[in-house]
């Protein structure tokens, strides 16, 4: 198998996320709210699968010692930084979750749950009993569950297969300028969130994206059930997105 061949497996799924009709939904300040409030946990969530990556791939204890590929370590390292210290419309070094974090306050979204979260994880609190007692809807919860059981595999070319083909751009271009002209109407409540939209299309779907295709390419190479693997979890984890998104649907109906 090949990063192609996964392309081709999961690529009705992948349309799935795309063509989700919460976007065509997604028509007020209040409705890009809701949707913030759900899609920081893929945001935050994304940043715990990519420091599982790195804890797998490279030496995070003392002493050092090599672990695996220089060019596995170089991959995982690179995107890392980007990540974890890439830049706000200031040019001063914040995460993409913390950006994230400022856009839902300057927009009025509740981060509160997120933010409890967090703080249950500094007090040394497992996610799994965090999931357990959370208030969260189902659809958070699932999709939470998921990546955290793929962490758990401790499978790098699983993790990895994941982090790239479940976490590419799945945010449709009309979402954009939907949020450009939700913009117009409420100045100063969106910028931040459509810089961080423009960055994550930038970096995130360009060249993370590449960098991501090349350590899954790395970590499968000849083992045809690594490529097995890789494809059913890249599989899996869209199918959570799209009960994400279902989620948010849901939510803007009962509302």
């Amino acid at each position: 198998m090949s990063i192609k061949q996964i392309q081709e497996t999961i690529a009705s799924n992948r349309e799935k996320v795309v063509t989700h009709p919460l976007y065509a939904e997604l028509q007020t300040l209040e409705d890009v709210r809701t949707f913030m409030q759900y899609h920081v946990y893929a945001v935050w969530d994304f940043m715990s699968l990519l420091k599982g990556l790195q804890q797998q791939l490279t030496c995070v204890n003392v002493p050092w010692v090599p672990v695996g590929s220089a060019a596995t370590r170089y991959l995982i390292n690179e995107i890392v930084t980007g990540e974890e210290s890439d830049v706000d419309k200031e040019g001063n070094r914040c995460s993409h979750f913390e950006l994230y974090e400022r856009a839902m306050q300057q927009a009025g979204a509740d981060s509160g749950p997120i933010e409890a979260i967090i703080a249950d994880i500094k007090a040394g609190q497992s996610i799994q009993s965090i999931l357990g007692k959370s208030p969260l809807p189902e659809a958070v919860k699932g999709f939470l569950g998921f990546t955290f059981e793929v962490i758990a595999t401790g499978k790098a070319h699983i993790m990895a297969a994941v982090f790239t083909f479940g976490r590419e751009d799945l945010i449709p271009d009309m979402f954009l300028a939907l949020v450009k002209d939700l913009d117009q109407k409420f100045p100063g409540k969106l910028d931040t969130f459509i810089y961080y939209l423009e960055r994550h299309i930038e970096v995130d779907g360009d060249h993370h994206s590449q960098l991501a295709m090349q350590m899954v390419n790395e970590l499968c190479g000849d083992d045809k059930n690594k490529w097995q693997e890789a494809a059913e979890y890249a599989r899996l984890s869209l199918h959570w997105r799209h009960e994400l998104w279902s989620g948010i649907l849901n939510e803007k109906v009962i509302l």
